[in-house]
């Protein structure tokens, strides 16, 4: 095997010789105009240290790991950046990393640790990653940059993300001061018969850590006497509405661990004081220059879980990732059911800021599901099992479940201690800086079921042939199986894009019949309103699909936001615009077309329109001016802005046939008059701001029809800024974008 410092000189010397004039050594942070990166030690992986990130453009860029076989590379076609040299050094350093990989074998996995973890970015591996190697879900991708790494590949087992999160230090560092804190506590507080939560605030070059412990010290019994659940609604009749935000339309309620939830309450003047040091209500950020690590054990890890999501609900959407706090909890007992878990499920980050250390023999975090018959307590985040033997993480509540359920023992009697999990953690750490070597000579990938045996064999549950036979370690193993294929067959599903892509093919056949319709002197929505042709009724068939969508899209974004600080990714929100001024107009149609007049029911949107228009205000809302030339050019081609303008048209056709009809009232043919003001008010902005189609002037339109209306019914003297645009035929300069 080719020695890592070879390797590394060969870096150094290729880097000196593509870069030329520049101080280059490993362990520096500037060359030139880029990175150095900083190699260092990461057991079962391999660290690579950017001190400072490049520019936005190259952050983009995929990092494309060259062919073993041919030392070129994969995509020929891939454009070449102005950092030509450095982009060359990168893809010859990933190859050289690769080459030790392979020989060490354990090549599947590459990382980045990043300083601070100031920022990030998660790139792809284009070469298919073994089966066992799944597909990150987004909880372990946010928990290696909370830890200070950065993912740049696809697959990454929970063997491997268990010993990146022991390798970052975090564990270690939540223990000390667990421990500390425990030190501290007065001998008479541990005799009292009354738990009280002590907390610290403890400051580390890199992190800052509230520590949270119980006096005395929480046992099981605490943990079972407060077992059952309280709801929601019996929290906000208690006048304790605190955690109200867990509530929405999808999951209107949720409970809590009683026990935890009246120790929370009963030092909520603490932990409001506590929170007021770090956190600015007034600009809704932490106060914290560094990472915060909120942690606890047991009972006061249940705490350090409440504090969290109260820290999260105050932290505004537009926040990083690294403003956000890490809960890590160590034997803490599950503290809510479903609906607790779909709660934090439903915000894009918030479930990935949780992780739970669970000790093999340690019965706090077993003993509320395995104490009663029919258990309704349920976990979030993500599970980090670990022994003496070795660690795994898990984040699929299913397969939690199921482990906290199965991998009970004689031996999880009593509680593990916060010493004992310090102890673990310690003796995994020194564990990993012989894994390199005792992996050698091992295939990567065991076949799937042996992969499954071999997780559970790290979290400490020793297995004999004849136990192996046993069927509830073979329910558990098949339920791990099954877990491992329902991700790989998400991985093969249609990814977002693949969908969006075949939704915008179905818009460009509405592209399509709209051009027709204008080349027949009609818009398409008189077209669809009044079914001219057989297309109309195509049409129907592939609103339905978008409609369908684009809905179900916009009420998962709502719920679970694609992005943080963002509702919706900009590629998807300007999708979602053109879908709405394109495909509300034709359910205008049809409303109008089944009911047309006035006191009949009203047109109704859909909410995902709503939201849809919502979310692009607000993004647009920075953007906001006159027209520009750009806009004015390209004026003939483009959707009405405002998805509703038909809307105001019919309603104003209805007000002019009011007039006309001499059996309405004085007050109907005021309030009617009124109405065709602002309507007349409300064309020309939309005219002076280049925002609607010139397809509404075509001889057919509805806008059109009622223009005639609306001149039969005005006085020719009659003057506005409309009836003097219409009147002299300036509608022809406008679809020219010269008005």
């Amino acid at each position: 095997m080719v020695a890592p410092i070879k390797i590394l000189n060969k870096v150094k010397d290729y880097y000196m010789t593509c870069i030329g004039d520049c101080s280059c050594r490993v362990g520096t942070s500037r060359v030139g105009y880029s990175s150095v990166p900083q190699v260092t030690s990461i057991p079962g992986s391999f660290g690579v240290n950017f001190s400072r990130a490049v520019d936005d453009e190259e952050a983009r860029e995929r990092l494309i790991p060259v062919s073993k076989g041919t030392g070129s590379h994969e995509d020929s076609n891939m454009p070449l950046r102005r950092h030509q040299h450095f982009n060359a050094v990168r893809c010859s350093m990933l190859y050289l990393f690769q080459l030790f990989f392979v020989q060490s074998f354990i090549s599947c996995v590459f990382v980045l640790r990043v300083p601070g973890a100031s920022s990030y970015f998660l790139q792809e591996n284009p070469k298919p990653c073994p089966s066992l190697f799944v597909t990150p879900s987004p909880a372990h991708a946010i928990i290696l940059f909370l830890c200070g790494f950065v993912l740049v590949c696809r697959s990454i087992s929970g063997l491997d993300l268990a010993d990146l999160v022991v390798n970052a230090d975090l564990l270690q560092l939540s223990c000390d001061a667990i421990e500390d804190l425990h030190a501290e506590t007065n001998p008479d507080q541990q005799l009292s018969c009354n738990l009280s939560v002590r907390h610290k605030l403890v400051h580390q070059p890199n992190c800052t850590i509230v520590a949270f412990a119980t006096s005395p010290l929480c046992t099981k019994d605490h943990i079972l006497q407060g077992g059952d659940l309280v709801s929601s609604s019996t929290l906000k009749e208690q006048n304790f509405p605190l955690f109200d935000f867990l509530c929405s339309k999808g999951n209107p309620s949720f409970s809590i661990h009683r026990a935890s939830v009246n120790l929370f309450m009963a030092c909520f003047q603490e932990l409001s004081q506590l929170k007021d040091q770090i956190h600015d209500s007034t600009n809704e950020e932490l106060l914290v220059n560094s990472r915060l690590i909120v942690t606890g054990h047991s009972l006061g890890g249940t705490i350090a879980s409440l504090f969290t999501l109260w820290l999260l609900d105050n932290i505004k959407q537009t926040s990083r990732r690294n403003q956000l706090p890490f809960c890590i909890t160590f034997g803490c007992p599950l503290i809510g059911d479903l609906g607790l878990q779909r709660a934090i499920s439903e915000h894009s980050e918030w479930n990935s800021c949780f992780l739970h250390v669970a000790g093999y023999k340690d019965l706090s975090p077993r003993i509320l599901i395995t104490s009663q018959p029919n258990p309704q307590y349920k976990s979030f985040g993500t599970f980090f099992f670990c022994s003496e033997l070795g660690c795994n993480c898990v984040d699929d509540p299913e397969v939690v479940s199921s482990l906290l359920k199965t991998t009970i023992t004689p031996f999880s009697a009593e509680e593990t201690g916060i010493d004992d999990y310090s102890g673990i953690v310690k003796h995994l750490k020194s564990r990993l800086i012989m894994k390199e070597n005792t992996q050698l000579g091992q295939p990567v990938t065991p076949p799937l079921r042996p992969g499954m045996v071999l997780q559970l064999k790290a979290i400490g549950f020793e297995m004999t042939a004849q136990q192996e036979q046993n069927s509830s370690i073979n329910d558990l193993v098949s339920e791990l199986e099954r877990h491992e294929n329902r991700m790989a067959q998400q991985m093969k599903a249609i990814d977002p894009n693949e969908k969006l892509n075949r939704v915008k093919v179905k818009m460009a056949y509405l592209e399509w019949y709209k051009k027709d319709c204008k080349a027949k002197g009609i818009g398409y929505y008189d077209s669809y309103k009044n079914l001219y042709s057989r297309s109309d009724e195509d049409v129907t068939k592939i609103k339905k699909v978008l409609f369908g969508y684009w809905k179900k899209l916009a009420e998962d974004s709502e719920r679970k936001p694609q992005k943080e600080g963002e509702f919706m990714r900009k590629t998807w929100l300007f999708a979602g615009t053109n879908y709405r001024r394109m495909v509300e107009p034709l359910d205008i149609a049809q409303h109008y077309r089944q009911t047309g007049k006035r006191g009949n029911k009203t047109y109704e949107r859909s909410m995902h329109y709503i939201l849809l228009e919502k979310w692009q205000k607000e993004q647009t809302e920075k953007l906001a001016g006159p027209p520009n030339e750009k806009k004015k050019r390209s004026v003939a081609s483009i959707l009405t802005e405002d998805s509703c303008f038909w809307v105001n048209v019919e309603e104003a056709l209805i007000s002019c046939k009011l007039l006309k009809d001499e059996t309405s009232s004085t007050v109907e043919n005021l309030s009617a008059r009124e109405e065709l003001n602002k309507f007349e008010q409300y064309v020309m902005d939309q005219i002076n701001n280049y925002a609607v189609s010139p397809e509404i002037f075509l001889e057919k339109s509805s806008f059109m029809i009622w223009w005639k209306y609306f001149q039969e019914i005005t006085e020719t003297s009659h003057n506005s800024p409309l009836s003097d645009f219409m009147k002299n035929h300036r509608y022809r300069q406008y679809e020219m974008g010269q008005f």
